[in-house]
Order: structure tokens, then sequence, then C-alpha cells
């Protein structure tokens, strides 16, 4: 109602931190319009008390999508500053599944408060899930929603939806009769990330639907072995002249898009997935044609925000929250400014 952050509010009811004398007014202005009364009980609560909260996502490099995850729980625990939460983080491969699990059964041994939910593989995240509803420990899940687990709420976009755009968008600038390459990463365990699946239901769907006869081409690519990229890209496109365009299902677009830079590479279309550095990078320089991203940052800051506010207040959550899906090109990248720094 006052237009100001949670935060904000915060420091203005407990007459704490640096506050402009504008948004002082403005809070104070509905305290009265609502006859606000602090509730002594919760107040108390909130300060004294402090909540184990365990976050588990795929490794965090700089510039990749799961940092920005990282970046939003930061921000909501900032605007929550006098709720005092320890955070215990648990990264793992996403590229292993049994490092996944490895991690995973750590965790399950941990008592927490609630858990945060990185998920990649469906029946590791299924397997925590059920040691969590054990223990009566709440968790939310972000990136993905996974089939057979019972999350307090959980934020992700719509990957089927995501995987039918892409399909949609590819098929739209490539010549017909051209091939389609489609990039896979390979895993140890040999199994797909959770959101991966549910993209590549939607493109083939999409494809079935509108009766689309362009073949794919699987582009494996060694996850954890990025020396051999250059050798596995030269040969594949050497060996299937007739790719009219490629698809990232992942957030791994940029690999291809700074192959094609070094190759001069110019005649393949390409549509990717998520809003990383490298990948924006390839969208500026033209080796992207369009980048779709799912607002990782915002599922990170409402995951935790959600959490904070359940934990102390115990109100009813919405358990489906989907993010909205952007397509990016290179004329409207340049209005996120978080991006502004690549030329």
């Amino acid at each position: 109602m006052a237009g100001v952050s949670p935060g904000t509010v915060d420091r203005v009811i407990h007459n704490r931190g640096r506050v402009s004398e504008t948004a002082r007014i403005a809070v104070e202005e509905v305290m009265k319009k609502v006859n606000y009364r602090p509730n002594i009980h919760i107040t108390g609560l909130s300060l004294k008390r402090r909540y184990r909260v365990v976050i588990t996502t795929p490794n965090v490099m700089e510039g990749e999508y799961w940092e920005s995850i990282h970046a939003g729980i930061r921000h909501a625990l900032e605007e929550y500053e006098n709720i005092r939460v320890k955070c215990l983080i648990y990264n793992y491969n996403q590229y292993d599944i049994y490092s996944c699990r490895e991690v995973y059964n750590k965790i399950a041994k941990i008592d927490a408060d609630a858990v945060i939910i990185g998920t990649t593989f469906k029946e590791e995240t299924v397997r925590l899930s059920k040691e969590l509803d054990k223990k009566e420990i709440p968790y939310i899940l972000v990136d993905s929603m996974v089939e057979n687990t019972s999350p307090l709420a959980y934020f992700t976009s719509d990957h089927y939806i995501c995987g039918y755009l892409v399909a949609k968008l590819i098929t739209s600038i490539i010549p017909i009769n051209s091939e389609i390459g489609m990039v896979q990463a390979v895993r140890i365990g040999d199994e797909s990330a959770n959101s991966s699946i549910l993209r590549k239901k939607g493109f083939q769907d999409y494809l079935t639907e509108e009766k689309i006869t362009n073949k794919i081409k699987r582009i494996s690519v060694t996850a954890m072995e990025p020396e051999k990229y250059d050798e596995q890209l030269r040969t594949f496109f050497k060996d299937h002249p007739n790719i009219g365009g490629v698809v990232v299902l992942n957030s791994r677009g940029g690999i291809v898009a700074d192959f094609f830079a070094r190759k001069g590479i110019r005649d393949k279309k390409m549509i990717c997935v998520d809003l990383t550095v490298p990948n924006v990078r390839g969208l500026k320089d033209g080796y992207i044609d369009f980048l779709i991203g799912q607002e990782p940052e915002h599922q990170g800051f409402l995951a935790m925000k959600t959490l904070i506010e359940y934990l102390i207040y115990r109100h009813p959550v919405k358990v489906q929250n989907y993010i909205q899906l952007d397509i990016l090109t290179k004329e409207t990248i340049v209005y996120y400014k978080q991006f502004n720094f690549i030329s």
C-alpha cells in the first residue's frame, strides 16, 4: 500500500536503519489508515528465533543460471533482515547424478526448519522429498516441479511451453528441408535434467501437431570435458552439412555461439534458453537469434520470501507458481540493464 519494500516497512516500524523521509511518511500514513498494531508474539518470535534453512542447487558459477537463483535468495534475505535465518548451502554437480545423490543423502540427515531444492534429477529429488516429508520439514522447489513430490510451493517457468516455443521459433526461421541440431549434454549416470525432459516433450509435441518434418539430429557434448567441445562440434557439423538451425534446451547455448564466432559460422540459426552471460553475448553478437529467459532471480527471491513468511506466520501458501517466459532478441536485450556491461 505504501509502494515500498517489506524491508523498508520493517525499518520504519522498528525505527532502525536508513529510510528516506518520503518512504517513512508513506508507511506511517498507511499504518494510520489500517490502524496498525504490532503483534507482540510474532515480533518477539521473528526477532529471537533463528531459522535453519538448507539450500541445495547445482554448483554456482559466475554469470550462469544458478548464480541468479542464489542472487534472488540473497535479495529476499536482505528484505527480511530482521529475521534470523542461517542458510546451509549444499551444491552438487548437475552433470553427475552420483554427486547429487551424495549431497541429498547428507541433507536428509539434517535437522532443518525448511529446505529449498534446485531440482535437476527427478528420482533423486523424489527420494529426498520423501525423507523430508517423513520429518515434516517443508520444502520449496525452484527451476522445475517434480512429479510425486509434495512441496510447500514451487517456482518455475513452464518448461513444456518453453520447449514448444523453441520448436515454433526455430521452424519459422530455417529452410523447410533443413535439419535441426539439438544439443544434449552427456551426464554421468546418463539421466537428463528434469527441465530438459519437459522441454523436449514440448518441442516434439509442436512438431507433431504442426506436422513438421524437419529431421532432428542430436549434438552430444561431454559436459564434464569442455576441452572436447570444439572437436565434438566440428565433427558434428562436418557430418551434417544440411543443418539449418540449432536448439539448446539447457543454459549452455553459449558454447555453440562461441564456436560459431571463432569459426566464422553465420549460416546457422539458433534458439537458446536462459539469460546467462555467455548466452547474452551470443545474442548480442548475432549468433543466437532468440533467447528465452525464465527469471531465475525472481524464482530464488520468491522461494525464500515464501519460506520466511510461512515459517513466521504459517499462512496458507499457493503451491503452483509459474514465472513468465521472455523471448529476447538482439534488439530487445539492451533493455535488460544488468547485461549492459557486455559489449
